[in-house]
C-alpha cells in the first residue's frame, strides 16, 4: 500500500512572507484603533470645551439676566436660545431656573418639564461638563450657573445654563477622519505587503525556497562534511579574505584559528602560493611548497551572485612526492642494474670465447681486471662514507651517471662514519637532498667535456656538509635565489612531472632541519651546490678532513 507523502513544509521564505504581512496588518489595525479612539475622545474634549464656552457666555449675558427677572423668561430666552444654537452649532441651548425647570428647549414641547441631567455642581456656582442621555439622546453637555448681578444680591444662583451636543454629531465629525485614517492604513498594508513580498522574494532565492528545517539539516551536513574531509578547503571571498578554511587547511597551511576574515596576503605563506591563491584565473593540480609540505593547490572561481570568490582545495603529497623521488632512484637504480647486465653478458662472453680459442690465462686477466675495477669504485665510495644509505644512493648514482657519459667520484676529503647521524634526520631527508642535487649536477655536466660531478660528505664544526659539483655551465649570479624557487629552471624543456621542482625539494628539507643552502661557481668551472645540517643530537668527532 502506497504511503501518502505528507505536504512539504512551507519555505523560510514564505513562512516569513506570511508572518511580516500578519504583523504588518496587526500593528496597521492597532495603530487604526489607537488613532480612532484618541480622535473620538479628542472630539468629545473638543465638544465639551465648546458647550461650555457657550454656557458660560449665555450665563454671562446681561440679556439672560434681564430676561429672568420678567414674568415670563420664555418668551425672551426662547428666541434667543435658537438664535446662539444656530450660531454656535451646539444642538440645544437650555435656560433654566435653579429648581431645573425649563426656560428653553430646541423642542417646545419640553418648556417647562424637568431638566434631565445634574445640577448639583452648578448650584454650587461651578462649570462643569458631562455626558448624559436627555430627550435629544446621548450628549456631551456643559452646565453653568447664572449668578444675580452686584445690584442684585450677593452671587447667588437665580438660573442655570446647559449647552451640549449630541454624541451622534460627534459620531459624524469622528467618522470623515476615520475614512481618511481608514485609507491611509490601508496605503500602508499595501505598501508593507509589497515591501515585504519584495525582500522575501530576494531571500527565497537566496535561500533557494527551502524552509528553515532543510536549511538547518544542511548546515549540519555541511559542517560534518567539512571537519570530516581531509584535505584542505579553503574558500576566499570576493576581496581575497579568507570566508571559510576547514581543519585540513588550518593544518597543511600552518595557519590558526582565527584566519577566518584575513587578507590572504596576510596569512604568512610563499610568494608562489600566495600568488596562486590571488589569481582570477583557475589553478589545476599545481605544486607548491610551503615549509614543510608539498601540496597540489586547485582553484574555481565562484560565478553567481553578488559577492564572487574563489573555492581552493589543498592536497597533501609529501610523502607521495618523497615515495616518487625514491621511485625515481629506483629506476635509475634499474636502468644501471640493466645496462650493467648487459655489459656483463658482453664480458662474459669475451671470457667464454677465449677460453674456446685455448687462452685461458688470457681470459683468467681479463675477468680479474674488470673484477678489480668494480671492487675498487665500491671500495672507494664506502671508505669514504660509510653510512649505509648515502653509500647506496652514491654507487647507484654513480652507475646511473656512468650511463650518461658522466664521470661521477666522491672526493678524497670525504668521511662519514656509520652511526654519525642523529635520529631526528631521516634518511629519506637525506635521500632527498643528496639525490636531487645529484641529478641536477649530472644534468648539467652532461655532454660537457669533461663531464664530472664531484661529490663530497664529511663533517665540519657540528655540521653534516654535503657538497656537489658539477663541471656544467654554472649558473649565473642574477639566478642564485631563483634557482631553489619552484618551476624555475633553465632547461628548455620540462619532463613528465615538471621542471624546478628538485632544488625546491632541496631547500624545504635543508630549512626544515634548520641548515643552509648555497650555490657558488666551481673552481673548475660549473657550478657547486653546498649544504650544511647542525648535527644536534649526536657528538661530533674530530673527522674533518
Amino acid at each position: 500500500m502506497r504511503v501518502p507523502s505528507l505536504p512539504r513544509p512551507r519555505s523560510l521564505a514564505g513562512q516569513l512572507f506570511a508572518m511580516q504581512a500578519v504583523l504588518i496588518a496587526v500593528v496597521v489595525a492597532g495603530y487604526a484603533l489607537f488613532t480612532y479612539v484618541s480622535d473620538r475622545r479628542q472630539a468629545e474634549e473638543a465638544a465639551g470645551r465648546q458647550a461650555a464656552a457657550v454656557a458660560r457666555s449665555v450665563a454671562d449675558s446681561p440679556s439672560v439676566r434681564e430676561a429672568i427677572r420678567t414674568p415670563d423668561p420664555t418668551a425672551a430666552l426662547q428666541p434667543y436660545a435658537l438664535r446662539v444654537m444656530r450660531d454656535t452649532e451646539v444642538d440645544f441651548v437650555t435656560i433654566m431656573n435653579p429648581e431645573g425647570i425649563r426656560w428653553t428647549h430646541p423642542n417646545e414641547d419640553e418648556i417647562g418639564e424637568r431638566f434631565l441631567g445634574h445640577t448639583e455642581r452648578a448650584l454650587r456656582g461651578e462649570t462643569f461638563t458631562e455626558t448624559y442621555t436627555g430627550t435629544l439622546g446621548p450628549s456631551v453637555r456643559a452646565v453653568t450657573p447664572v449668578e444675580a448681578g452686584n445690584g442684585d444680591g450677593d452671587g447667588r444662583v437665580v438660573g442655570l445654563v446647559s449647552a451640549g451636543i449630541r454624541v451622534e454629531a460627534i459620531s459624524r465629525r469622528v467618522q470623515g477622519q476615520l475614512t481618511a485614517l481608514l485609507g491611509v492604513a490601508a496605503g500602508a498594508l499595501v505598501l508593507g505587503a509589497v515591501g515585504t513580498y519584495v525582500i522575501n522574494a530576494r531571500l527565497r532565492r537566496h535561500t533557494h525556497g527551502m524552509n528553515a528545517a532543510e536549511l538547518s539539516r544542511m548546515h549540519d551536513y555541511h559542517q560534518a562534511a567539512l571537519h570530516a574531509v581531509r584535505e584542505g578547503l579553503l574558500m576566499l571571498d570576493g576581496q581575497y579574505r579568507v570566508a571559510l578554511i576547514n581543519d585540513g587547511g588550518r593544518e597543511l597551511l600552518g595557519v590558526s584559528d582565527d584566519v577566518v576574515g584575513c587578507s590572504v596576503a596576510e596569512l604568512g605563506l610563499p610568494a608562489p602560493l600566495t600568488g596562486a591563491l590571488l589569481a582570477s584565473e583557475p589553478r589545476v593540480d599545481e605544486v607548491h611548497l610551503t615549509a614543510d609540505r608539498v601540496l597540489v593547490v586547485n582553484t574555481s572561481p565562484v560565478s553567481g551572485g553578488e559577492r564572487r570568490g574563489t573555492v581552493v582545495t589543498l592536497r597533501d603529497v609529501t610523502e607521495l612526492q618523497s615515495l616518487m623521488g625514491e621511485l625515481d632512484s629506483e629506476r635509475g637504480f634499474t636502468q644501471a642494474l640493466r645496462s650493467q647486465a648487459h655489459e656483463a653478458a658482453n664480458r662474459l662472453h669475451t671470457v667464454v670465447s677465449l677460453i674456446e680459442l685455448g687462452r685461458a690465462e688470457e681470459a683468467v686477466a681479463f675477468a680479474t681486471a674488470e673484477l678489480e675495477l668494480a671492487q675498487a669504485l665500491t671500495d672507494q665510495v664506502v671508505a669514504a662514507v660509510s653510512e649505509p644509505v648515502l653509500a647506496a644512493l652514491l654507487l647507484g648514482k654513480t652507475a646511473q651517471a656512468n650511463e650518461r657519459g658522466v664521470e661521477l667520484e666522491v672526493s678524497r676529503d670525504s668521511r662519514l662514519d656509520d652511526g654519525l647521524l642523529p635520529a631526528d634526520l631521516p634518511s629519506r631527508d637525506l635521500v632527498t637532498i643528496l639525490g636531487n642535487l645529484i641529478d641536477n649536477a649530472v644534468d648539467a655536466a652532461q655532454g660537457g667535456v669533461p663531464a664530472r660531478v664531484t661529490v663530497a660528505a664529511y663533517t665540519e664544526g657540528g655540521e653534516l656538509v654535503l657538497r656537489v659539483s658539477d663541471t656544467g655551465a654554472g649558473v649565473d649570479e642574477s639566478h642564485a635565489d631563483l634557482v631553489f624557487q619552484r618551476g624555475f629552471s633553465t632547461k628548455p624543456t620540462a619532463g613528465p612531472g615538471g621542471r624546478g621542482l628538485g632544488l625546491a625539494l632541496v631547500r624545504q628539507a635543508v630549512h626544515r632541519h634548520g641548515g643552509g643552502l648555497t650555490v657558488t661557481k666551481a673552481p673548475g668551472g660549473g657550478a657547486r651546490f653546498e649544504v650544511r645540517l647542525p648535527l644536534r643530537t649526536a657528538a661530533v668527532p674530530g673527522g674533518d678532513a
